[in-house]
């Protein structure tokens, strides 16, 4: 659970049907104090590359025109980029700035939390080293870092891809996947680690605050997905109109309980970052719906996606018997770039002619 106190998701029902949302809880840095993140990653950026030598260098830096940009997965598949295993103790801990500078410390913990699970699937798949390896995790660098200019970075390998496109100052964190596997650590000296919890348990929390009327709404099938819906595609998609439980059919503490949900989400990046999640949020106004497939107890296959016209995040909790988590936030109109990047192009064309 979140544990920033909160008031409530509305001023008044009224509010919601008059496009106006608050938010809640106790506010974030201001603009004034706040360490912005483009600085940040630009410069952790370029740390990196610098120590980097030339075989190195030639597998870390890609192109940002390059179609690989787009490519991203989250099953242990080889890669492009630099392997966190193939560096030095200093650039580690170089390659760990980077993943730091585009994550808060929630975030960050999360993420290499995630990373050290493949030493648990290897104990319980008997897998070789090369297959199941804390330390297989790629580092990828798409242009040239600067905190004004066009250039992005991932850091990708089993269960986690962090894409981060900046433009122009603007940073845009998409498609941004955290899995788990086990989502509940259940033998060994680990047992009782559950790294996504708090995904799960208020996914819970909120399909359990409908009435039974509205549960029939918004479970949109009795048997949960296998995987997340728009699974690794370039674009996300999904096909017809939104369905599920729309937010003008719930309650205030319900309304609490979905904006404690997204936040969740919202707050695995550092605060800039997260405070234009939840004004995604608040700009979404009544076009909300939240949509939950299969079981509604722990321990039963299970899914849910929050879906507006700005992002969209699917959960899923069905594979290995319900003991298998995939969480990920698509933004619907900035991903990899979107709209600003083509106002970057656009901008670049105009100033060329003259």
């Amino acid at each position: 659970m979140c544990d920033t106190k909160r008031r409530s998701f509305l001023k008044s029902s009224a509010a919601l049907f008059g496009g106006t949302w608050l938010a809640s809880g106790t506010p974030m840095h201001s603009h004034s104090t706040a360490v912005h993140a483009p600085d940040v990653m630009a410069d952790t950026a370029n740390r990196l590359l610098a120590a980097l030598d030339a075989e190195q260098l030639a597998k870390a830096r890609i192109e940002f025109s390059d179609d690989e940009r787009r490519d991203w997965h989250y099953v242990p598949l080889e890669r492009k980029g630099l392997q966190l295993r193939h560096m030095t103790p200093y650039q580690r801990h170089l390659a760990t700035a980077l993943l730091a500078s585009g994550l808060s410390q929630a975030g960050f913990i999360k993420a290499v939390t995630i990373m050290s699970l493949e030493d648990v699937l290897k104990v319980m798949e008997n897998a070789k080293e090369e297959y199941r390896n804390p330390e297989k995790y790629y580092f990828s660098v798409f242009g040239t870092p600067a905190p004004t200019g066009l250039w992005g970075y991932r850091v990708e390998g089993h269960h986690i891809s962090q894409n981060y496109t900046v433009t122009n100052g603007e940073v845009i964190c998409a498609p941004s996947f955290f899995g788990s596997n086990p989502a509940e650590v259940r033998v060994g000296p680990r047992k009782g680690l559950r790294t996504l919890a708090a995904e799960d348990d208020l996914g819970f929390a909120l399909i359990d605050s409908l009435d039974d009327h509205q549960r029939e709404v918004a479970i949109v099938n009795p048997k949960a997905y296998a995987d997340i819906l728009t699974s690794d595609k370039r674009v996300a998609a999904l096909q017809g109109q939104p369905s599920g439980l729309p937010a003008p059919k719930m309650k205030s503490h319900q309304l609490d309980a979905l904006r404690a949900l997204v936040e969740v989400y919202a707050r695995n990046l550092p605060d800039d970052l997260a405070r234009q999640r939840m004004e995604m949020l608040d700009k979404s106004a009544r076009d909300i719906h939240f949509a939950w497939a299969g079981g509604v107890k722990p321990g039963e296959p299970h899914y849910y996606r929050v879906q507006t016209p700005f992002f969209l995040i699917e959960m899923d909790n069905t594979q290995d018997k319900a003991n298998h988590i995939h969480s990920v936030w698509r933004d619907l109109t900035r991903e990899f770039g979107g709209d600003a990047l083509r106002s970057h192009y656009a901008h670049d064309h105009t100033t060329a002619k003259g």
